[in-house]
C-alpha cells in the first residue's frame, strides 16, 4: 500500500484533500469534451435555425400546414348501412292434420302448360338407359337421341363455328344441346373432327366420331373424349373407332378381362375411397407408364 504524501512542514497529508495525478487528468479530459459538444450543439442548433428560415422564405412550411389541412377536412364517404327491420309474422290459426283426423287425404296433382317447356322436357338424351323415344332400340352413348326447337340450333355463333376444329382432342366450342359429355373431363363440347356429320351439321341421328361408346352398356361412362382417352388410358381414337368390341373400363371390370384396370375419374376414384389422381400424367411419364390407368394398375397390383 503506497504511503501518503509529506507537506512543507514534514507531516502527512490527508487523502480526502489530496488530487491524485490520474484524477486530475480524467477530469481535465471531461471538461474537454464537454467543451467540445457545446461547441457541436451550437453550430447544430444555429444550422437548424438557418435551415428553418430558408424553409420559410421558399414557403414550405406554409404549403405542408395546407395539405395537412386538407386531408384533415377530407373525410371519406360513410357507407351507407341498411337500417335493420325485424319482420313481424302475423300468427295463423293452428290445423291439425288430415292424417290425424282420419280422413282420407287426396293428391293434388300439378299440370304443366302446353306451352311452357323445361329443359328436361325438350332435351332427350338417353345415357343411363339407352332407350330412345321412337322405340327400344338402344342408341349409342355417343348418338344419344335429342329433341330441339329450331331456334335451338343457332346455339354457337359463325366465329365459334369457324374454330370448332381448333383443338382436336377436347373441342373448343361448347354446346349445351348437341354436346356430349365426357366422362372424365365433363366438357360438354361438339368434336374437333372435320368429318363428324353430328358435331359438323348437328345431324342428331349420327353418331360423333370424336367421342366413344362402349359396346357392352352403351353408358356414359363409356363416352370419352380424344384427350382423355390418351391421356388417362393410353388409347388412340381411331383404334376404337375399328374395334366395334371396345369396352369401357367399367365392363372390363365387371367381366374380369383384365385386372386392376378401373376407372380413374375423380367421382370412381372416390366412390373407391381413393384419392383423384389429378393431373398425372406427366408424373406417369416420367416413371415410365403408358398413362395414368398403366400406373394405378401397377400400384394396385403391389398392394
Amino acid at each position: 500500500m503506497p504511503s501518503r504524501p509529506l507537506n512543507s512542514a514534514g507531516g502527512k497529508v490527508s487523502l480526502c484533500h489530496t488530487v491524485l495525478p490520474f484524477e486530475w487528468k480524467q477530469k481535465t479530459t471531461m471538461g474537454r469534451l464537454l467543451r467540445t459538444k457545446s461547441d457541436y450543439e451550437d453550430l447544430r442548433n444555429a444550422r437548424i435555425l438557418q435551415n428553418q428560415a430558408r424553409l420559410n422564405s421558399l414557403g414550405v412550411h406554409k404549403t405542408l400546414s395546407d395539405l395537412h389541412s386538407i386531408s384533415s377536412s377530407a373525410k371519406p364517404p360513410k357507407a351507407h348501412v341498411r337500417k335493420y327491420c325485424k319482420k313481424v309474422y302475423d300468427l295463423t290459426s293452428l290445423r291439425r292434420s288430415d292424417r290425424l283426423k282420419g280422413t282420407a287425404t287426396t293428391l293434388a296433382t300439378t299440370t304443366t302448360p302446353n306451352n311452357t317447356s323445361s329443359r328436361r322436357s325438350r332435351l332427350t338424351e338417353v345415357g343411363g338407359s339407352g332407350e330412345s323415344a321412337e322405340g327400344n332400340k338402344r342408341r349409342p352413348a355417343n348418338a344419344p337421341f335429342v329433341e330441339v326447337k329450331g331456334s335451338e340450333m343457332q346455339l354457337v355463333s359463325s366465329e365459334s363455328w369457324a374454330r370448332r376444329c381448333d383443338s382436336k382432342s377436347r373441342g373448343s366450342v361448347y354446346h349445351s344441346v348437341f354436346g356430349i359429355c365426357c366422362h372424365f373431363c365433363r366438357q360438354k363440347k361438339l368434336c374437333g373432327e372435320e368429318d363428324c356429320k353430328r358435331c359438323g351439321t348437328l345431324d342428331m341421328d349420327q353418331p360423333c366420331i370424336g367421342k366413344t361408346d362402349c359396346s357392352v352398356c352403351h353408358s356414359t361412362n363409356g363416352v370419352l373424349c380424344r384427350g382423355c382417352l390418351k391421356v388417362r388410358y393410353g388409347e388412340e381414337m381411331e383404334e376404337v373407332r375399328e374395334n366395334k368390341d371396345w369396352m369401357c373400363p367399367h365392363c372390363i371390370e365387371e367381366k374380369g378381362v383384365r385386372p386392376y384396370w378401373i376407372c380413374n375419374s375423380s367421382f370412381c376414384m372416390k366412390k373407391r375411397k381413393l384419392a383423384p389422381t389429378g393431373i398425372a400424367i406427366y408424373r406417369c411419364q416420367e416413371m415410365g407408364y403408358k398413362s395414368v390407368a398403366h400406373l394405378l394398375m401397377d400400384e394396385l397390383q403391389r398392394k
